[in-house]
């Protein structure tokens, strides 16, 4: 018989990820169209968070649609492990490597940002093991990381909330302060030839938008560089024109070894991540011609979910969303700047398309409290901790739709 105080919960058989355990009460979503979605009692809202970091085409996109139909009428799946392959993942390979932050890539297709990440830091290792210096496993992240979670991405995130009750991790990572080359430099001298990679998001999201200072991610590559070790960025929110460019890491003279991806690739229709190979890891699984890569997933290259991202970059190329990025972030930081200066936020962070204000210590409520009434007003933005919201809209975005945005967070925030 079941416990008498479990009967008295009534609560929905989907367990939902990042809710209350016993939350019986969701908005049911029904349908989405550009930067809008809609509940099934026919309310509109405007997507100011692109569902989750992704959706940079916009909402119900035809094309999109159409590609992901057309490919599962003729081949809608197929695993590509040994001999197997299909076109569309062929092609968007070679797309992807042809927009990298480095030369001569290559790319492993995932299913998700987090299976991406664990996949780097394997590649990481193994690369080290073939080099003849299996010691090198150590993965140095920061604090306020997030990369994803799976037990890799788990161990390697700064965020201490997501990882509490999930011990033990994954060995060999630790942690440096959030901008700090200094900390970093003391890892790696406390852990010398035994580190592997570097794993850093060039603007971490997760942990309330915070862009690098200049010359960071400069002088994490050049440790790396002194000490031997890779360089993992991990674009799974800022990759495919969030910041103005197909990867925000080539913005710097940051040259990655490795690269992960999701999200925006097929923005969100259907999932698929990756990580991007440079040369340096490729001449080490190269070397042998006849070695086994024996890591991979069913749907590594899953047919359909490369059409989707085909047709997203499609989009992005003829849209020039990339132009549009850098536009809907000029508006973005001219309007949340404003409230700044009118005393209704602390803070004001951001680059690109994605940003981000702290609630002053007066305004009397928490982020979730005030991302609830944004709700009530037909605007979704993402509260993080306990003062922080973040805004990555969709790119197509109007400047229409970003007054509303700007004019909504004001008179919320006024109240």
């Amino acid at each position: 018989m079941r416990n008498s105080a479990a009967a008295k919960l009534s609560v929905p058989a989907f367990l939902h990820p990042f809710a209350a355990t016993g939350r019986s009460e969701f908005v049911s979503l029904v349908a989405g169209h550009g930067s809008t979605v809609v509940d099934r009692q026919g309310k509109e809202y405007l997507d100011a968070i692109a569902s989750l970091w992704c959706v940079n085409v916009g909402h119900g996109r035809a094309e999109v649609i159409d590609a992901v139909t057309d490919q599962m009428r003729a081949l809608a799946t197929y695993n590509t492990f040994g001999q197997w392959t299909n076109e569309p993942a062929d092609l968007l390979a070679c797309r992807i490597a042809e927009r990298a932050p480095m030369a001569d890539a290559r790319v492993f297709f995932t299913n998700s940002g987090s299976e991406a990440v664990d996949t780097a830091m394997k590649l990481a290792r193994l690369t080290h093991s073939l080099l003849g210096e299996p010691d090198r496993v150590a993965i140095l992240a920061r604090d306020g990381a997030y990369h994803g979670t799976t037990y890799g991405g788990t161990s390697a995130q700064g965020i201490e909330v997501n990882r509490a009750g999930f011990e033990p991790f994954v060995g060999e990572v630790a942690h440096a302060g959030r901008h700090d080359l200094d900390d970093m430099a003391r890892l790696f001298a406390e852990r010398g030839p035994t580190v592997a990679a570097v794993l850093c998001e060039p603007i971490q999201g997760a942990s309330g938008v915070h862009p690098p200072e200049p010359g960071y991610l400069a002088g994490l590559r050049r440790l790396c560089d002194r000490h031997g070790a890779l360089l993992i960025m991990d674009e799974v929110i800022t990759g495919f024109g969030r910041t103005g460019r197909w990867f925000a890491s080539s913005a710097e003279d940051t040259r990655p070894d490795l690269v992960t991806f999701a999200k925006a690739v097929t923005s969100g229709y259907i999932p698929l991540g990756g990580v991007i190979v440079g040369t340096r890891v490729r001449a080490a699984l190269e070397a042998d011609p006849d070695m086994i890569l024996r890591t991979g997933f069913t749907y590594s290259g899953h047919p359909t979910a490369a059409a989707a991202g085909n047709a997203c970059l499609d989009i992005a190329e003829h849209d020039d969303l990339l132009s549009r990025a850098r536009s809907v972030g000029t508006a973005l930081s001219s309007g949340l700047h404003a409230l700044l200066a009118d005393d209704l936020v602390s803070e004001v962070r951001g680059e690109g398309a994605i940003w981000a204000i702290d609630l002053p210590d007066r305004a009397g409520r928490s982020a979730i409290d005030t991302a609830g009434s944004l709700v009530d007003a037909g605007i979704i933005v993402r509260p993080i901790g306990p003062s922080t919201l973040a805004m990555c809209p969709p790119l197509v975005i109007t400047d229409a739709e970003i007054d509303r945005l700007i004019d909504t967070l004001a008179a919320t925030l006024a109240d």
